[in-house]
């Protein structure tokens, strides 16, 4: 299988070379976030692509000074909403009836019942909800990187309150979660790129209950 060879020459890539991916794979990479599946359809997140090599030096000595941060042709942020609100829950409802361009009853209860319980949660709670949404697209993107040939390298190590300054985002409800590196290996610099996948084993893995 064609996706499953992609994914097996993927790693998240210690060393990139600066080279720019085109605009059409970041748009395909991107589609495929968009597409991610997330709870209740409610996307509680947006990313942030940066492009800007300031801005990226910027980030890079809140990221463990990582190469990758300023080495990458693009960076993207995926930042979660700070919580779950009446207006941000509405907006999603009110867009899947647009562009369905009906409204179902049942479909109606989802939403009342979906107010009655997230707006009242402790916002740190929605957070790390949300933020569980944003690791969908964020594993969409990688998936869908490594099918357009290009690297990336996930990266948890950085200070997100320092990120969330750098790009405003506390200012728009949001909380960065998660970073991914967009790029090309550099294969001469790269410690990893010619070391063996290692993966538990299917038997390891994986339980079959019949």
């Amino acid at each position: 299988m064609e996706l499953l060879d992609k994914l097996n020459w993927r790693y998240a890539a210690k060393a990139m070379n600066g080279e720019k991916v085109s605009e059409e794979k970041i748009a395909n990479i991107i589609e495929a976030a968009r597409l991610a599946p997330t709870s209740s359809g409610l996307q509680p997140f947006e990313i942030i692509i940066v492009k800007n090599q300031k801005i990226k030096e910027q980030i890079k000595p809140f990221a463990w000074n990582q190469s990758v941060i300023t080495d990458c042709s693009h960076l993207l942020v995926f930042a979660a909403w700070d919580t779950y609100t009446a207006d941000r829950i509405n907006k999603m409802f009110d867009l899947t009836n647009e562009i369905r361009g009906f409204k179902n009853e049942g479909w109606e209860n989802y939403r009342q019942m979906l107010l009655n319980n997230y707006p009242q949660k402790d916002a740190e709670e929605n957070f790390n909800h949300a933020a569980k949404q944003a690791y969908i697209a964020f594993s969409a993107a990688i998936i869908a990187a490594a099918y357009e040939g290009v690297d990336t390298t996930p990266i948890e190590g950085f200070e997100p309150a320092e990120v969330d300054k750098i790009l405003g985002l506390r200012e728009k409800g949001l909380r960065s979660c998660v970073m991914l590196a967009i790029g090309y290996r550099d294969a001469d610099s790269d410690w990893l790129v010619n070391l063996k996948k290692v993966r538990k084993s299917t038997k390891d893995l994986v339980t079959i209950i019949e």
